[in-house]
């Protein structure tokens, strides 16, 4: 039913975790992936190796959503270096843990210009490079649960994923007459180095709060990913897909049931 073959892709922040099984999977749908790194450019060598090996292309290049609006140069620099962009995923983001009142501006800005300043850069570049080919495109952002509910010691982080699942939506109306798409996704707890839980098994760590009773495996964030890329999703835009387990489905029960104070503390 849709005409949409995508051959190329950018995932920002692949050098590890769900940005890497996220190129990993859009290696194995057929397509040509550019990877970006912010500190570790060694895994995003290692990501780069694992596109290679399915026989697809792979570029690398740092990316510090920080330098504003300058990084949005190397997206137009990614897609010259793939030949075109037919899918665009924003995965790169940072979080602080610090309550509200303890929150500097300093650890504000950096939060905010990263998870939403530099996304707007590097969505606004890919929707255009998508625009100019008349081909169609994907735009995904990974942002996170807390696009939809609070935590406690996050105030900077859940602005700025509430801020960037909007931004998503409109997007979405805007652009949908180009044959561009545009959803979230948004993960819960998921067992990567940004939760502190690198090579882990999600299989062996217990969650009673989450209904599937475990964290996430990136891999089945990048799943859903990869679906939103393909085909298969032409008619799916404006949209927030989680993959938390069914975390967000805990609101009344887990307040129902939380009998200690501990929730208040970071």
């Amino acid at each position: 039913m849709s005409t949409f073959a995508p051959k190329t892709a950018i995932v920002t922040g692949s050098d590890s975790g769900i940005g890497r099984a996220t190129a990993v999977a859009l290696a194995e749908a057929g397509m040509d992936v550019g990877i970006t790194w912010h500190e570790d450019k060694a895994g995003a060598e290692q990501t780069a190796g694992e596109v290679r090996s399915l026989g697809r292309r792979a570029v690398t290049a740092r990316l510090d959503l920080t330098e504003l609006p300058g990084c949005g140069e190397v997206i137009d620099a990614l897609a010259r270096d793939l030949g075109g962009l037919d899918v665009f995923v924003n995965n790169s983001g940072t979080g602080a843990s610090r309550k509200f009142l303890d929150t500097s501006y300093e650890t504000w800005r950096e939060v905010v210009a990263t998870d939403l300043d530099g996304a707007f850069v590097c969505l606004q570049r890919a929707a255009r490079i998508m625009l100019q080919q008349g081909s169609g495109g994907r735009l995904i952002a990974v942002t996170s649960v807390h696009e939809h509910q609070p935590r406690v010691g996050s105030a900077a982080y859940d602005a700025a994923k509430h801020g960037l699942g909007g931004l998503v939506k409109t997007i979405a109306l805007e652009l949908a007459e180009h044959g561009i798409t545009a959803n979230t996704v948004a993960p819960g707890e998921i067992a990567t180095p940004m939760t502190g839980q690198t090579d882990l098994d999600p299989r062996t760590v217990s969650r009673p709060g989450i209904p599937l009773g475990r964290p996430g495996d990136a891999r089945e964030v990048a799943a859903v990913v990869a679906f939103l890329a393909s085909p298969a999703s032409a008619y799916v835009t404006g949209a927030s897909w989680a993959v938390d387990g069914g975390m967000l489905q805990m609101g009344p029960q887990a307040g129902s049931h939380i009998t200690g104070e501990e929730w208040r503390s970071v």
